[in-house]
This record gives C-alpha cells, structure tokens and sequence, in this order.
C-alpha cells in the first residue's frame, strides 16, 4: 500500500527497506558512527542490513547486482574520515558472502559521486528536502550502469529525497531497478532531529545531520 505522498510523486527507486526505526539504541549508534569515528561498528552495523535486503524478496536474486553506498561531498568525507554508507555497504556484503547473492554482488564506491555540498537534510521540510539534493548526484561511468540493477545504501532515511535523486541519476543513465537499503527509518513520531535526548559527547559540535 502507498500513501496519498507517494502516489502522488513516485519515487525513482522501486523498493525500499530498512533494518529499523530511528530511535532509541539504534540511533544512538549511528551518531556514534558519524561522530565518533567508530569505523568498525559501521562495519558491523552493516551486516545487520543483510536482514532487510532479505525482505527486498525475490526481486534482487539471480542476476548480479551492484552495492552503491550513497557519497558525501568531498569535503564532508574528508572532515569525517570515511563515509559511513560505505562502511554499512561493506558490512553488508560480508553477510552476505555466505549466501548465493553475495556471489553475485560487488560494492562499486564511486560511481556516484555527490557534485556539490548540500545542506543537512535534518530539519528541512519536505519540499526542501527534495530541492536540497536535486541533480547533486552524478553517475561517473555509465556504462557501468546500463542495465544493472542497483542496491544503495544509506544510513537513514527520512522523506526517501536523498535515496530519489541518487536513484534518479541511476536511471537516467540506464540503470533497469534501483533498491535502496537504510539501516534506519525515521518517522513523524520518530524524527530525524535532536528531540530525542542524546548523551553529551555523540556530536561534540552539536551536529545531527543525516
């Protein structure tokens, strides 16, 4: 079932599925993962994600697929560290190197790349969410693409903006499916935004962005 939203602007990716909710633990890890440098708990937050790319069905078996963590900005990649979807994607395919789609799937980091900074999406409202990330993807080899189907990975997804316009620079160069996997869903009663308490010290510059 859709919603009015969602009947009314179809998004360009054609599945999308999360581990969780954005909330409690969950979240609380995630900001740790951001802002804390805890690159291995990126890692090992990502092989929880092999159990909603299992609820993508039937639909992503067979044929191989590739992995494309969603890219930050250069600049916020190299403030980080490293890219955190990156590290859910790889995560990912470690669990899944023990099933028969693992041996079919290949992270391909890099070949979306962001093309311009963009403001944090938390906070924004719908609408803005939506102008914040539109055409700040790019496809770097499109003959990569063409034909394939696409997993992305994310670490949250709120509106589903950021997941739509990297899903439609895939295929508008060619790409025949896009799924998007996100380790968390934040929700009107669980939102994206610092509602919820967060111990001192997650972000020290008082970041929560997404």
């Amino acid at each position: 079932m859709l919603c009015g939203e969602c009947l009314a602007n179809l998004p360009p990716f054609d599945l999308a599925r999360a581990f969780g909710i954005y909330r409690g633990n969950l979240r609380l890890l995630i900001l740790q993962l951001k802002f804390r440098r805890r690159e291995r708990l990126g890692r090992r937050l990502g092989t929880l994600l092999a159990q909603a790319c299992a609820r993508l069905g039937s639909v992503v078996n067979g044929e191989s697929l590739l992995l494309v963590p969603v890219p930050l900005f250069r600049s916020r990649e190299r403030e980080r560290g490293y890219n955190q979807a990156r590290l859910l994607a790889e995560g990912l395919k470690r669990s899944l190197n023990r099933t028969p789609l693992g041996k079919n799937l290949r992270i391909a980091s890099g070949l979306v790349v962001r093309t311009r900074a963009t403001l944090p999406q938390t906070g924004l409202r719908l609408q803005a969410r939506h102008e914040n990330v539109r055409n700040a993807f790019a496809v770097v080899k499109p003959e990569l693409i063409t034909g394939r189907r696409v997993i992305l990975v994310d670490d949250v997804m709120t509106t589903g903006a950021t997941l739509s316009a990297c899903a439609a620079a895939l295929k508008k160069h060619g790409a025949a499916k896009v799924f998007a996997l996100a380790m968390a869903r934040a929700t009107p009663q669980f939102p994206d935004t610092a509602g919820i308490h967060q111990p001192t010290g997650v972000d020290e510059a008082g970041r929560d962005w997404t």
